[in-house]
């Protein structure tokens, strides 16, 4: 039974009915000859690309672009050397006549871990090997390595994080590539 306000397809609310003097809504669902995931036959053009898509220009630094950066050589912390400059969250820095300084501010240190302890300790009441355990050492590093630029009157420094002992020697050979490259 209908009273004329229930849709044919028994849902609720009231029937789709067009507006007074208007046209009818279109059919819901897929237009006709198109399967699901794939644009139908009269699809419409895809718009202008938005924010995030290169627009006519390019990428900065890109030939054609308009200014930007060049290509990232390498990164230490938030300093970016490119080939022709030194990107700081300060601004950006003359490459040409740098000067690059690196300080070592990390410690390590080797101590006996508790778990040996504990082992050594279990195992010395079964027999005497138990000791071997006090011979286990673990060495932890813990600070930061400042890095520091100072080029056409502006300085900036930063700090990273020394998470093992080779983290100093890694960022000093990056900062000597870096001190070649400002020369």
């Amino acid at each position: 039974m209908s009273d004329g306000n229930t849709p044919p397809h028994g849902g609720f609310g009231p029937a789709d009915q067009p507006p007074p003097g208007g046209t009818p809504p279109p059919p819901a669902g897929p237009p006709p000859g198109a399967a699901y995931g794939y644009p139908g036959p009269a699809s419409p053009p895809p718009g202008p690309p938005g924010y995030g898509y290169p627009q006519a220009g390019g990428f900065p630094g890109q030939a054609g672009g308009q200014g930007g950066y060049a290509q990232p050589l390498m990164v230490i912390g938030d300093i970016t050397v490119t080939g022709d400059g030194i990107i700081t969250p300060a601004g950006q820095l003359p490459l040409k006549g740098a000067v690059w300084t690196v300080t070592d501010m990390s410690r390590t240190e080797e101590k006996m871990p508790t778990y040996a302890i504990v082992l050594a300790v279990v195992f010395f009441i079964f027999c005497f090997l138990g000791l071997l355990f006090l011979l286990m050492k673990e060495k932890t590093t813990t600070g930061h390595i400042q890095v520091t630029v100072n080029s056409g009157g502006k300085y900036h420094s930063t700090m990273i994080p020394a998470t093992h002992e080779s983290v100093a020697y890694q960022v000093a050979q990056q900062v000597n590539y870096a001190r070649s490259l400002s020369v």
